[in-house]
């Protein structure tokens, strides 16, 4: 895929799908993590197959989510990156129970074809590059609200780099937004999402290497239904966890303890 398809598609995936209107009979507005575009698109796909159910998917970044549900937006499942969130949902009485675990995320290095970094997932080469020069952008999720950004950057400051690259750091409102700035010339390459660059249509534009687990705290992922959820979403809450979508989410590296891809 061409640096301007990997863009449209980004940009048509990213846009935010918040359902500002909605009637009684639609497909219920499902929140999910930037990380699950790619993964929650075919599951999605393989329920409608299944059950002859929609639902409308907004992905995003589950700290942007946290709060706009808080504040009332009409959502009836939520998928965060991050348990932490569903957990304050579920403390504050929007949720219907305390969720589900559904994976434990990864966090990899990526480097787009021709990028002068190397596909390290030890950080060693970003050093490297942060020495000889080489390296003059790399891209981010936003550790305010971001999971994934918040990882990116315990790896970081896990590896001694934090000072030295917080200068050169380009950052996404989410994970998927830094891997579109990672992979479109605008850096040298990012830390992202596992889930992302495993799409075949990531994949094609660049190298990854996964970040060991030790650098950073766990990306424990929770899902859990909203208060007043519909038939629709208790649907697709269940079959989240069944094996069809199971093997799916595996695919993308979404996997649980105890499971393999």
């Amino acid at each position: 895929m061409k640096t301007g398809a990997v863009l449209r598609f980004f940009a048509l995936s990213l846009a935010l799908l918040l359902p500002s209107a909605a009637r009684a009979g639609d497909a219920p507005a499902i929140a999910a993590a930037s990380d699950l575009q790619f993964a929650l698109t075919e599951v999605a796909a393989s329920f409608k197959a299944k059950t002859g159910r929609e639902v409308r998917l907004a992905f995003g970044s589950s700290g942007n989510f946290f709060r706009q549900i808080g504040q009332g937006a009409p959502f009836e499942m939520f998928l965060s990156a991050d348990e932490e969130f569903v957990q304050r949902l579920d403390d504050a009485g929007l949720t219907e129970d305390e969720g589900v675990l559904y994976a434990v995320g990864r966090i990899v290095l990526i480097a787009p074809h021709g990028s002068p970094l190397a596909g390290d997932g030890t950080l060693g080469d970003l050093a490297a590059a942060l020495e000889d020069g080489r390296l003059k952008k790399f891209a981010i999720a936003n550790p305010e609200h971001a999971p994934y950004g918040q990882r990116a950057e315990e790896a970081l400051r896990h590896a001694g780099l934090w000072d030295a690259i917080k200068d050169r750091l380009v950052y996404g409102e989410n994970v998927s937004q830094a891997a579109q700035f990672a992979l479109s010339g605008n850096a040298q390459g990012g830390i992202v999402a596992w889930s992302l660059a495993l799409a075949p249509e990531v994949a094609a534009r660049g190298a990854h290497a996964p970040i060991p687990e030790t650098m950073h705290k766990p990306l424990r992922q929770r899902m859990a239904l909203l208060k007043d959820a519909g038939e629709t979403a208790r649907h697709f809450h269940t079959f989240m966890q069944e094996d069809e979508a199971r093997a799916i989410m595996q695919r993308y590296g979404f996997v649980l303890p105890g499971e393999t891809m």
